[in-house]
């Protein structure tokens, strides 16, 4: 991922592309059983607190994947009116059940704000949650309200390359692809198809 991202970007993009081409034909997803989603979440030190210790259980990873739907439906609305990923184009969750789970999850761990003020710097406030603990999900909501309300929002695309279901942030006014091995799958199936039909 591109490290010009914002945390909650990249955090919201990462978590709807765990939903992959499996290399086949099919899909695949990283969040299929708790042990995915412990080494998904153990994956993201710099963003995520505690998951190097992090383990994921069966109510987690239900969480989890409740609220990754949720966010695959609100990056399909985002991308409107170009057409959705092809992994979600038929198994959409309306938008306002999608806003509704959303916001539930971000709102699982309640937070205070906390004064922090070293010697020889200006104070600064930040949000620490109440009782010390973060909740998986409401970390992960709140990065996606982030990114979805932020300016990159608009930047957000749908790769149609043949067999690819991956979101991803347009870097230039040409970028059609999520990967260069994208582009080069969409040229080769035009030209077949601009091949056969001449034929």
């Amino acid at each position: 991922m591109d490290d010009s991202l914002s945390r909650d970007a990249r955090l919201a993009l990462d978590l709807a592309l765990t939903v992959r081409h499996d290399g086949h034909g099919g899909v695949a997803d990283d969040l299929a059983e708790p042990t995915g989603l412990t080494a998904w979440v153990r994956a993201h030190p710099d963003v995520l607190p505690g998951s190097e210790a992090y383990v994921a259980d069966d109510p987690a990873l239900i969480a989890v994947r409740d609220l990754r739907a949720a966010v695959r439906a609100l990056f399909a609305r985002a991308v409107q009116p170009a057409e959705p990923s092809p992994a979600d184009a038929a198994r959409l969750l309306p938008v306002p059940e999608a806003v509704a789970r959303l916001n539930a999850a971000a709102a699982r761990t309640p937070t205070v704000p906390v004064l922090d003020w070293p010697d020889g710097a200006d104070p600064v406030v930040r949000q620490e949650p109440q009782g010390g603990r973060v909740e998986l999900t409401a970390v992960l909501a709140g990065a996606a309200i982030a990114f979805l309300a932020s300016p990159d929002r608009q930047r957000l695309r749908a790769c149609h390359a043949p067999r690819c279901v991956r979101y991803f942030l347009k870097e230039h006014p040409r970028q059609e692809w999520c990967k260069a091995s994208c582009g080069n799958r969409a040229r080769v199936a035009r030209h077949h198809e601009r091949h056969k039909k001449s034929a």
